[in-house]
C-alpha cells in the first residue's frame, strides 16, 4: 500500500529470537523484530524484505477498483469456468449491512468498503459470492454448488459471521441508497453463515 510519508522503522533485537523475523505496523511506525545476533548487513536485508512483504500484504487487503475487477475475472476463470463475466467491480460505501451486491441487468458488482482490510481470502469469497449471483440470483442448492470449489468458503463465511456479531454488539448506523436501485439485485448480507431456502434472496 502506498505510504503518504516515509515509513518510520524501529528495529528491535531480541535474544529470544534465533532465526525468525516479524514485522507489524504500530501507528505511524513499523516495528521489525530480529534476532540479536544478526549482523548490520542482515538487519538491512531483512528490514527491506519485511517492508516489502508488509506493503504487498496491505495492497492485497486494499485493492483498487481495477484490481478488484481483475481479481474477479481471475476467480471466475479458476472456480466458475469463466462463466461469470462482471462488467465492473468497485468499492461502495452504500451497502448498508451487505458485504456486496450485484446488478444482474448490467453485470456490475459492488463490494462494501467494510470488507477493506480483511484477509485476501475473505475478499476473494465475497467476490466469488457476487460472481455466483451473476449466474444464480437466489441462494438455492445450485448457487451453493458454485462455491463448493473455493476451499475457504466455510472459513470465510465464519469470519464474516464473527465480524457481524461484533458489529451488532455495538451501535451501528446503516443507510444510504443502492446504486443498483430499480434493477434486479443479488447481494451478500450479514447472514452468510446460513444457507437460505431455495429461491430466497439475501
Amino acid at each position: 500500500m502506498a505510504q503518504d510519508a516515509p515509513t518510520v522503522v524501529e528495529v528491535r533485537r531480541s535474544r529470544r529470537r534465533t532465526a525468525t523475523v516479524s514485522a507489524y505496523r504500530d501507528g505511524d511506525r513499523t516495528i521489525i523484530a530480529i534476532p540479536a545476533l544478526f549482523s548490520h548487513a542482515q538487519e538491512q536485508e531483512w528490514v527491506a524484505k519485511m517492508l516489502a512483504r508488509l506493503e504487498d500484504k496491505e495492497r492485497r487487503r486494499h485493492p483498487s477498483d481495477d484490481e478488484l475487477l481483475a481479481r474477479a475475472r481471475e476467480l471466475s476463470e479458476r472456480y466458475l469456468e469463466g462463466r461469470a463475466r462482471p462488467t465492473s467491480v468497485r468499492w461502495s460505501a452504500n451497502q448498508g449491512r451487505r458485504w456486496g451486491s450485484c446488478t444482474l441487468v448490467d453485470g456490475s458488482i459492488r463490494i462494501s468498503t467494510r470488507v477493506q482490510g480483511m484477509p485476501s481470502w475473505v475478499i476473494d469469497y465475497v467476490l466469488l459470492h457476487e460472481l455466483a449471483h451473476l449466474l444464480h440470483s437466489g441462494h438455492g442448492p445450485e448457487f451453493w454448488r458454485l462455491l463448493e470449489g473455493y476451499p475457504r468458503t466455510d472459513r470465510a463465511r465464519g469470519f464474516l459471521d464473527g465480524v457481524s456479531f461484533v458489529q451488532d454488539a455495538a451501535p451501528a448506523a446503516d443507510g444510504g441508497s443502492d446504486p443498483g436501485a430499480g434493477h434486479p439485485v443479488a447481494s451478500l448480507g450479514d447472514d452468510t453463515g446460513r444457507r437460505a431456502p431455495a429461491g430466497a434472496s439475501s
